[in-house]
């Protein structure tokens, strides 16, 4: 089923509402119905690393504060732990403005839950390419930016992943990605300050971010930031991809994290 951007963010606003921070085992991404028996230990052997940096830099969109200041978001590595099979180390790095920060920490696995009915994508072409399941992996994540860098602090939240099953792996699920609304990899969150000690609001995803002000968001079919907004960090974004501007195009391209 399709949604727009605004009813899928009531959605999930009832659902976010409904349980703290840190127990939304029923949490889900665009409407999708879920099984609600928790199978985490049914996937403790897949590595899903690879659902969580794979997508083009481009399609990661990040907030940070009140005023919704674009942050961007490049993780760089995931390896999961060989002892530990809900934990995955993670590096990368963050940018705002012009200060970027390395960053290191973990994603630990907490939730899974596989969907009621299987989606194929477009003319049902997913059907015969094996998929045997699918669901959302939900994940506490904190990443630690290097206190020796300015500006820096660390990132803690929740994460929410959408992905398909196959026989022998895990892969990211972006079977319904031409639908209005869609989203993955949705890291909800806050950002804490080494110095100062305050929080921030923090979220990013991939193709939308989750719990934006209303008015932030005013693509239908795809992420497109309001005029009110594009004076904290969106103005290249918006000149690069809907005023095609070649200039800010090829900023928005440059690899800022290598």
């Amino acid at each position: 089923m399709m949604y727009s951007i605004r009813v899928l963010a009531f959605l999930l606003i009832i659902h976010f509402s409904s349980f703290s921070q840190r127990d939304l085992s029923s949490f889900d991404l665009n409407g999708e119905k879920l099984i609600q028996k928790n199978v985490l230990n049914k996937y403790l052997n897949f590595d899903f690393s690879k659902t969580w940096y794979t997508k083009k830099n481009r399609s990661v969109i990040g907030i940070i504060g009140k005023n919704h200041q674009r942050i961007k978001i490049k993780i760089l590595s995931v390896k999961k732990d060989k002892k530990n099979f809900k934990r995955y180390f993670v590096k990368g790095k963050s940018k705002v403005r012009k200060t970027i920060c390395d960053f290191e920490g973990e994603i630990i696995l907490s939730v899974i839950k596989e969907y009621k009915e299987m989606h194929y994508g477009v003319d049902n072409y997913f059907k015969s390419k094996g998929i045997t399941s699918q669901g959302i992996v939900i994940a506490d994540y904190i990443f630690k930016e290097n206190g020796k860098q300015k500006h820096s602090g660390f990132f803690k939240g929740k994460l929410y992943s959408k992905f398909l099953k196959y026989d022998d792996f895990v892969e990211y699920d972006d079977v319904e990605s031409d639908h209005d609304g869609y989203i993955n990899n949705a890291f909800v969150g806050v950002w804490k300050s080494y110095k100062t000690k305050k929080e921030k609001l923090c979220n990013w995803g991939d193709y939308r971010v989750l719990f934006a002000n209303e008015d932030f968001d005013i693509g239908a079919a795809e992420f497109s930031p309001s005029k009110k907004y594009l004076k904290y960090g969106w103005l290249n974004y918006s000149k690069a991809w809907f005023n095609n501007d070649e200039k800010a195009r090829i900023e928005e391209q440059k690899k800022w994290w290598e």
